[in-house]
């Protein structure tokens, strides 16, 4: 019996590797893993918590998992089509697999090479008749496509190598805000943390607590994705550099940011004799129209919180204000 059982082996393996390799080993889909962010994470330019943080991820958005880096991190493409890095763990991602079927047929032999150019090096010679799965339109001369291998590399896009439907998006990228929505954006942001305590020297790396540059700061990550500065002085610099600076509150927009001095009292008379332009920024917050900002100072006050200006002592410490867009 045994000797029957070797013997039917060794045809089954025979009847297989006479089969052409495409009848039984290429893949008829592609699997592609997907994340929902379930709770505020991290994304960071590396697979380590000392990395820089591009930004934190909100809870419903999505994220193009691009691979598994090790057990606790994940290299992921964001709404923005930003790569980044972001945790594993089920507590911030939850992971959806799917598959996805070629979108892309080899018509005759064409070299796969490691990058969009007659001079990058070849991979290999894709075959007429071989499945890929375009994942990119460089540009009008070449595809980045993954083969059945799940190898990464690019082709020429001529209709002489490739029979497709793809279609690559209308303009490749979104576009860009303008000025006033981008404002609102970084104002929506900055609300969605209203009561978050107050914390002196606050950690950039989470939002459990802020102090105000960090606030400020980490509405514009949130909003449209700009990192400003570090802190509330270095963040007056950057708009002064830009040439939006005024002394005056009244002309600010909304999303504006506002800086003020210290506090040395309650009247606008305590404040008539300080040459504000030499005087040093020790606050500031995001303006949002009609009077108001929205801004954190301390712990007794609440935390990120919503003040009026007119007849107050922040209307008697702003300094200067203007758009770091």
């Amino acid at each position: 019996m045994k000797k029957h059982a070797v013997t039917a082996f060794i045809v089954l393996i025979l009847i297989l590797t006479a089969l052409p390799l495409q009848a039984w080993a290429a893949p008829s889909s592609l699997q592609v893993q997907q994340a929902t962010v379930v709770a505020s994470v991290n994304f960071r330019t590396g697979p380590s918590t000392s990395s820089a943080r591009i930004r934190f991820l909100q809870p419903g958005e999505n994220l193009e998992i691009i691979s598994k880096v090790n057990s606790s991190w994940l290299q992921a493409k964001d709404k923005n089509g930003i790569l980044g890095y972001v945790s594993s763990s089920a507590q911030y991602i939850k992971l959806v697999t799917t598959l996805v079927p070629p979108n892309g047929t080899i018509v005759s032999s064409v070299s796969f090479r490691t990058g969009p150019s007659t001079e990058s090096s070849r991979i290999r010679y894709l075959k007429a008749g071989e499945a890929v799965w375009i994942l990119e339109q460089i540009n009008a001369y070449w595809y980045k496509v993954r083969d059945k291998n799940e190898v990464i590399g690019y082709i020429s896009t001529s209709e002489k190598y490739i029979k497709t439907a793809f279609q690559p998006p209308a303009s490749g990228v979104e576009p860009q805000l303008d000025p006033s929505s981008a404002a609102l954006k970084v104002i929506e942001a900055g609300k969605k943390y209203l009561g978050t305590p107050y914390e002196f020297g606050s950690d950039r790396n989470n939002t459990l607590t802020f102090d105000c540059s960090d606030f400020v700061r980490q509405a514009f990550l949130d909003g449209v994705n700009l990192r400003l500065p570090a802190d509330s002085r270095s963040q007056g610099n950057y708009v002064k550099d830009k040439n939006h600076a005024t002394a005056d509150w009244r002309q600010l927009k909304p999303g504006d940011l506002m800086f003020f001095m210290d506090s040395i009292g309650s009247k606008a008379a305590d404040y008539a004799n300080v040459n504000k332009a030499t005087a040093a920024i020790s606050h500031m917050g995001i303006y949002l129209g009609n009077g108001s900002v929205l801004h954190t100072y301390s712990i007794s006050s609440g935390g990120v919180r919503i003040d009026s200006i007119f007849g107050t002592s922040w209307e008697y410490r702003f300094l200067f204000g203007g758009s770091s867009l």
